[in-house]
């Protein structure tokens, strides 16, 4: 597991307090996925609700408060391919 998912997987635990409704998996391109449920936050590449899909330096300044969710998939930078309600509400807990 790449040290990008390591640091992820420990900032979302520490800002999720389990209330997603939902599935959803985070794909860091070339890093590899995180899974996001009402347990927790594992690294994992599961199905899910929602696979939300961005580069390295893209998902590192979300988590980092330096990019809004948002704004990042407005400009393409996060793709999102599937329920639409479990990425806003992750998009919320992540802005």
């Amino acid at each position: 597991m790449s040290e990008v998912i390591d640091k992820a997987v420990a900032v979302l635990s520490e800002r999720l307090d389990g209330n997603v409704p939902g599935t959803a998996k985070f794909v860091i391109e070339g890093e590899g996925a995180l899974m996001i449920d009402g347990t927790g936050v594992h690294a994992g590449d599961e199905d899910a609700d929602v696979t939300l899909t961005a580069d390295a330096e893209t998902f590192q300044a979300i988590l980092e408060g330096e990019t809004n969710p948002t704004a990042a998939f407005m400009t393409g930078k996060l793709t999102v391919d599937g329920d639409m309600g479990v990425a806003m509400a992750l998009g919320n807990a992540l802005a």
